[in-house]
């Protein structure tokens, strides 16, 4: 069975930082072209925080992201972490990890895609 086991998500006050983590199962993360994280503020459409071409290891963020979150990947424990740093005061929003054989840049709307997702996790920063 292909799954994704998330964790790390919560409250956090604005400003600070939070990791979350992805462990797959049932596949190893290097098979897809492409991991990526995704967010989903309620009320709007799930966007793309971090795409990586997993071969070339080209990295693209998006904008409101950059410099802030980093992406990251274990291969002895088959997990894949988003670092977010300096949180801004937001919307909760559920956050998603994915293996897919897209190609990066994740476009706006976001196209149907194939491949393994994690459940979700949320993440409120919030004083």
């Amino acid at each position: 069975q292909l799954q994704f086991v998330n964790s790390g998500g919560g409250l956090v006050q604005p400003g600070g930082s939070l990791r979350l983590s992805c462990a797959a199962s049932g596949f190893a993360l290097g098979e897809y072209f492409a991991r990526i994280w995704l967010r989903q503020a309620p009320g709007k459409e799930r966007e793309g925080v971090i795409c990586i071409e997993q071969e070339n290891r080209s990295t693209y963020y998006a904008d409101s992201r950059k410099g802030r979150f980093t992406a990251s990947r274990d291969n002895a424990k088959n997990t894949m972490y988003l670092q977010m740093n300096s949180l801004p005061p937001e919307d909760p929003a559920e956050y998603y990890c994915a293996v897919d054989e897209i190609r990066c840049p994740i476009p706006a709307p976001l196209p149907s895609m194939d491949g393994s997702w994690g459940q979700g996790t949320q993440v409120t920063v919030s004083a």
